[in-house]
């Protein structure tokens, strides 16, 4: 498999215990077999994100994603803890809640990131969004990440604040948020 992306794993050390690496394609259920879970945990909290995913609508296949060097998973040995998705082109979703502006050329997408729930409350999210900033070299033409998140979970939406995400607006029942990349 050829990587098609920009996108570098400078640091693949989350933690102690938490390697990244760009997913492969052979790791794709075990990848949507986590997004499986994440979308029950959520719907068992009275939530219908991700719900697409339990009667099994992919919206950001995932496998193409995996083919083109978008997706991080993060294993514990060989356990999967966590995965992201770091796209950087606007996707029709994107640009539908972003609109076509130029901007979105100097912007990098991320989208999916979840956290098996074995790991739930360990601090591994906050890990994770943080290595983000600090374990991936981006190109030097992107200046943010961009993400959206469903506006009526206030427990997600203030994660996202306190990572240092910047709300920039509101479109269809989601709220946008940007971060200003940090490049060295």
């Amino acid at each position: 498999m050829t990587r098609q992306t920009a996108l570098t794993i400078a640091n693949p050390r989350v933690n102690s215990h938490i390697q990244a690496h760009w997913a492969k394609p052979e790791e794709a259920p075990a990848i949507m077999e986590l997004y499986r879970i994440t979308a029950e945990w959520l719907k068992s909290k009275g939530s219908t994100q991700w719900a697409d995913l339990l009667v099994g609508i992919d919206r950001h296949n995932t496998a193409a994603a995996i083919e083109r060097g978008e997706v991080v998973l993060f294993k514990q040995g060989d356990d999967p803890a966590a995965v992201v998705i770091l796209m950087l082109k606007a996707s029709p979703w994107d640009l539908n809640l972003w609109g076509d502006n130029p901007s979105n050329e100097k912007a990098v997408f991320l989208h999916r990131m979840c956290i098996h729930r074995s790991f739930g409350g360990t601090g591994l999210g906050e890990q994770v969004i943080r290595w983000v900033d600090t374990g991936i070299s981006f190109p030097p033409d992107k200046d943010y990440i961009r993400l959206d998140c469903i506006a009526n979970n206030p427990i997600l939406n203030a994660f996202y604040r306190d990572a240092g995400y910047t709300h920039v607006g509101e479109k269809d029942g989601f709220n946008l948020y940007e971060k200003r990349l940090t490049q060295d």
